[in-house]
């Protein structure tokens, strides 16, 4: 099997990137280790920046986004029991963000690339990716029973961070960068209607909450948990107890309970990988970084990762010149240290570590109200949340 881009994974990111190629007239092959209805239904982000919502609507991958997703205008800032709403489209100049769940993304881009797109191979797991330093990178998958081997120009790592593709790399030839957190998120998705019509973003002294919705009648909640912790150690009505006492506001706002049908932990760390690229190996998403969920990134990067990426391609087929494609690492880079900041900073302004002091707590009260009380501040806010530029 022969293409002109091979695609190790068919998340987000490869399944985008798919899409890109296709309308530049690029041929891939897409290769999915896991089947359509596991990829179709993994549980993943939802918050979708101004600049992912523009590039589906090009793609042609906006349709059901725009009648199904939610667009939201703001977040709130919760503690010391009050509430602040950050106005997004008034602090930035009209943008916003859509929630709208990637298992949904998924199945769009899944259903344009089975419809006219190059082939999508499920059940294809890669097991090596062969002299990418070479002009004819190779790639060894398992289909259907037997090995078989995908040759190509070029391959787009969008594997995720335990995929095949980074471990390629040569030792030595790259540098990581990363931090863990003393704690993670206990996630709920409960089946009653949000509490709220946008998210909120909770500070307390027991610890960080988050309120966040999948559609107008399925909630989706988080709760900071001390690192290690198990779903199962958790009952239902514990988490709910807790989850008011986080959200609780001086003025009488309640939560409304529901059934509660996924329950799950999320460990924080943030990760980066230098150089994205090595030879004709491009890394995307997850496979080149990570960022704690606190700032809604993660998705978006892997956006940015792969429109970069197609651009650059592109480029090169139009022009013979490989200069955007040198430069895709670098590039790609600027955006993604920015997002690790913005999210390092969400996690830290918000989240109570477990050995924090009375002044490091005096100092993120002192954080959120700067915020509240700045508008350049919270401009700040609302720039980083909305998205930082593509390219």
């Amino acid at each position: 099997m022969r293409t002109t881009v091979g695609i190790i994974g068919a998340g987000p990111a490869g399944l985008l990137l798919a899409r890109l190629l296709h309308r530049a007239g690029i041929e891939s092959v897409v290769l999915e280790a896991r089947d359509r209805a596991y990829v179709e239904q993994r549980q993943r982000a939802g918050v979708l920046e101004q600049g992912t919502v523009d590039v589906l609507r090009a793609a042609g991958a906006g349709a059901r986004m725009d009648r199904e997703g939610l667009r939201h205008d703001g977040i709130e800032l919760r503690f010391d029991r009050r509430r602040h709403r950050v106005d997004f489209p008034g602090l930035t100049g009209g943008r916003s963000v859509m929630v709208y769940a990637q298992t949904e993304v998924c199945k769009d881009l899944i259903a344009l690339q089975l419809a006219g797109g190059g082939p999508l191979l499920f059940g294809a797991e890669a097991v090596a990716v062969e002299d990418v330093d070479t002009p004819s990178p190779r790639i060894r998958f398992r289909h259907q029973g037997r090995e078989d081997v995908l040759e190509c120009d070029y391959v787009a790592g969008c594997d995720g961070f335990w995929g095949v593709s980074r471990p390629t790399l040569p030792a030595g030839v790259g540098q990581v960068f990363e931090r863990t957190y003393p704690f993670g998120w206990l996630g709920i998705l409960a089946d009653v209607p949000p509490s709220h019509d946008e998210l909120v973003y909770a500070r307390h002294e027991r610890g960080f909450a988050l309120l966040s919705m999948r559609t107008p009648a399925v909630s989706r909640l988080y709760l900071q948990v001390p690192e290690g912790t198990k779903a199962e150690e958790w009952s239902d009505e514990e988490i709910w107890r807790e989850l008011e006492l986080r959200f609780e506001t001086a003025d009488g706002w309640t939560l409304r309970r529901g059934p509660v049908t996924q329950k799950s932990v999320t460990p924080m760390r943030s990760y980066v990988h230098e150089p994205m690229r090595y030879g004709r190996l491009f890394l995307a998403g997850d496979a080149a970084h990570i960022v704690p969920p606190t700032g809604a990134k993660g998705l978006n990067l892997a956006v940015g990762d792969v429109v970069v990426l197609a651009r650059a391609l592109a480029h090169e087929k139009e022009t013979g010149s490989a200069e955007l494609l040198d430069a895709y690492s670098a590039t790609c880079l600027r955006r993604v240290w920015q997002a690790e900041r913005f999210s390092y900073d969400m996690t830290t302004l918000l989240h109570r570590a477990p050995d924090a002091t009375a002044f490091e707590d005096r100092l993120q009260l002192a954080r959120l109200e700067r915020i509240i009380s700045s508008r350049a501040a919270e401009t700040d806010l609302a720039e980083a949340y909305t998205g930082f530029p593509l390219a």
